[in-house]
């Protein structure tokens, strides 16, 4: 699981209580807006609004072809495409993202 520094993120340890109530509340196919709190070459992180204890994972090879990652801060829409168990992490397809600022 990878840590986050955004404020007010939630732990690792809360993640993973919630992981539960995270997979009913983001079913695969369910859209979802956020903000990216960490860019990796690999893709970004993302807060998904309004499910506080959920962490989202759009991967570079999930985005259009020449798009470029979201900056962090940006906000973002996309799709539950998959649900990782072992690291409690929602996989989202994007579709829109927005520079922060």
């Amino acid at each position: 699981m990878t840590e986050y520094a955004w404020p007010d993120d939630p732990s690792p340890e809360q993640i993973r209580r919630e992981w539960s109530a995270t997979v009913s509340a983001l079913p695969v196919g369910t859209r979802i807006n956020g903000q990216v709190i960490v860019r990796r070459p690999f893709g970004v992180f993302i807060r998904i609004d309004d499910v506080p204890n959920a962490v989202g994972l759009a991967d570079i090879g999930s985005m259009p072809p020449g798009a470029s990652l979201p900056a962090l801060g940006a906000r973002v829409s996309g799709e539950v495409v998959w649900h990782t168990d072992h690291n409690c992490e929602v996989r989202i397809r994007l579709s829109e993202w927005f520079d922060h600022g």
